[in-house]
């Protein structure tokens, strides 16, 4: 076997792999003495098919095993012998004329082809204990505890019938028909929709022209459908609704006190107040940790300069522009509307593209090196986790996690993460700032991408 290497350009490895025909034919003579005491030929006894007639049989489906088994041996060892880390799967070229390719499978000729590479670069990682931290964190006074529990009372909030017409804050119960240009369109008809006037659920203009209606009363309402709009066969179409109110209810003041926490299943105000403390807690403990973590991986980032696989970079930019693209698609929204380019945007998504692979290996570094796994029950537990927000379908979900190994790594690879920003954490000074509630979250909005 003889091994060349031929291209080494930042982290591109090309080689060029000749394997003699007799290696082959070796390899391809104790396949066929392996299966000579198996195989079953008419006219001779298990075991004394003799050789030369069991190669004619077999020779040629055995020879492509054989140069499958050798071109893996020797990817193996290049691999193992530079030490190498691979980015990805190494690309292998195998020769395509057909006259070479029939004389190394009739064992004419040495088996020659070429493999090209893409490596991880050696990372050299900073000083974890020199980074700095500040934790924002706020607190839940009672003001912003009242207005959680006047939200949920709101949420709750019988209605009663009325006479008379709706007003804004009235709820009515609607059938309606939608049309455009006098043809009805999939979505735009229902049957006893109720409807509360002024929470904007409808498009702009729906709900002003309802306002007034009667029970039993019928009229006819001409809205546009605004642009961007998600349908894209509706947006920016005038559109008629034939709509028909059932009934009329006024919403009922609600008492908060002991009994209507227990309408919600809890003891007492006190015990409900309780639950929308520690509801709020969680949600500003979940931002103070995204932004604790952004301000992390914003300083590894910066400390962490080197070259990065291409095709990595290529991959995760594709995965990153899709998205885009279909979230403008669904919103109905062009890169002008976003006050950019195409061409401007491409820059700054394949920039963040760059960051989220540079992370990805600087995490992965910093993991490997100093013995951070992730358990198989703690996958379990995600995967569990991840089924039920599933409600009915938890088994299908199970299923498809346990007998989906990519699914498993998608659930392997952000536990790995956390368990390296927890270690991190620890490591770094951490000063804790109370701030108010406002400020936590406007930093949280302007943010910028974490991974």
């Amino acid at each position: 076997m003889q091994v060349t290497e031929t291209l080494s350009e930042g982290l591109r490895r090309e080689f060029r792999v000749v394997v003699p025909a007799a290696e082959l034919d070796a390899k391809v003579n104790q396949r066929l003495d392996e299966l000579k005491d198996r195989v079953r030929l008419n006219g001779f006894r298990p075991g004394k098919v003799p050789a030369q007639h069991l190669k004619r049989v077999y020779g040629r489906a055995v020879m492509a095993e054989a140069i499958e088994a050798a071109v893996q041996e020797v990817n193996a060892k290049i691999v193992t012998d530079h030490g190498f880390k691979l980015a990805g799967q190494p690309k292998v070229t195998l020769p395509e004329a057909e006259k070479e390719v029939q004389e190394v499978v009739a064992g004419k000729a040495d088996l020659s082809y070429s493999i090209a590479m893409e490596i991880l670069p050696k990372i050299e990682l900073a000083d974890f204990k020199g980074l700095k931290l500040e934790k924002m964190v706020a607190e839940v006074p009672d003001a912003e505890i009242d207005e959680g529990v006047k939200r949920i009372a709101d949420a709750n909030r019988p209605y009663t019938a009325k006479d008379g017409k709706a007003a804004t804050g009235d709820r009515v119960v609607i059938s309606f028909v939608g049309t455009v240009d006098g043809v009805p369109f999939d979505g735009g008809s229902a049957e006893d929709a109720p409807l509360v006037l002024g929470s904007s659920q409808f498009i702009p203009g729906f709900e002003d022209q309802v306002v007034g209606i009667a029970a039993g009363e019928t009229r006819t309402i001409s809205v546009t459908f605004p642009d961007p709009y998600p349908n894209e066969a509706l947006k920016g179409k005038s559109a008629q609704f034939q709509v028909t109110a059932k009934s009329v209810e006024a919403p009922v003041d609600v008492a908060i006190d002991d009994e209507f926490a227990k309408s919600l299943g809890l003891d007492s105000l006190a015990k409900l107040r309780d639950a929308v403390k520690d509801r709020i807690t969680r949600e500003h403990a979940a931002v103070t940790r995204r932004r604790l973590k952004r301000a992390l991986l914003d300083q590894l980032d910066e400390r962490h300069k080197f070259d990065l696989p291409p095709t990595m970079v290529e991959e995760e930019f594709n995965n990153v522009w899709k998205s885009i693209e279909d979230d403008l698609k669904n919103q109905g929204r062009t890169f002008a509307d976003e006050g950019t380019t195409e061409e401007a945007a491409r820059a700054e998504y394949r920039k963040i593209a760059e960051r989220r692979v540079r992370l990805g290996l600087v995490l992965s570094e910093i993991g490997e090196r100093n013995g951070i796994k992730v358990t198989d029950e703690e996958v379990s537990r995600a995967a569990v986790e991840r089924a039920r927000q599933f409600p009915g379908q938890e088994q299908q979900v199970w299923d498809l996690y346990r007998r989906n190994p990519n699914a498993l790594a998608s659930l392997r690879a952000p536990i790995f993460e956390e368990k390296v920003v927890d270690f991190l954490v620890e490591l770094a000074d951490v000063t804790e700032k109370t701030v108010p509630r406002e400020r936590l979250y406007q930093e949280e909005e302007d943010g910028a991408d974490t991974a």
